[in-house]
């Protein structure tokens, strides 16, 4: 049996190891698009928020007694490289990654979400607003990816059947 507390700080700790998930994916794919402007300065903008996300993430853990957990930290690293890695394989990298990229921010807009009802059933009105806080830059992320996927796809396909043209990334 866990109190509210208790169930917040792991979800806490759950989110630091998923943001150093976010920064190491998103850096892997900034560093490797070329070809793609307006797709690298918004992954260059989420990745500045992504580090603030961190920073207040953190400082919650701090206030209430809590510290990351290195398993999980390493963990989220851990499974960005292997995305990174699998993403440099193929030869459509940039449609994955950005399907990929969709994914995730839904799944952090998921956590936050239980974030924001697990703080106020804890009475924690700071982590709520923290909460809050990064909530809508996740589902800015989210959105501006399903709106520019199409964009993103036709380029690639324009790209990918032009013999003089790099299309992956």
């Amino acid at each position: 049996m866990a109190t509210p507390q208790e169930n917040l700080l792991d979800w806490l700790r759950d989110a630091h190891a998923m943001e150093q998930q976010a920064e190491k994916m998103l850096r892997a794919q900034s560093e490797r698009l070329e070809h793609y402007p307006k797709l690298k300065a918004r992954i260059d903008q989420h990745i500045e928020e992504t580090l603030s996300q961190q920073a207040l993430v953190d400082g919650c853990l701090k206030r209430l007694g809590g510290s990351s957990s290195t398993l999980k930290d390493i963990t989220g690293k851990l499974m960005a490289f292997g995305q990174a890695v699998g993403g440099s394989l193929m030869s459509d990298e940039v449609i994955k990654g950005a399907m990929a990229g969709y994914v995730f921010e839904n799944v952090e807009i998921a956590s936050y979400t239980v974030l924001i009802a697990a703080a106020e059933a804890a009475g924690d009105r700071e982590t709520k607003a923290a909460c809050e806080t990064i909530l809508p830059q996740e589902i800015a992320m989210a959105e501006w990816l399903l709106q520019h996927l199409p964009e993103l796809t036709q380029a690639f396909i324009t790209r990918s059947a032009d013999p003089e043209l790099e299309a992956k990334k």
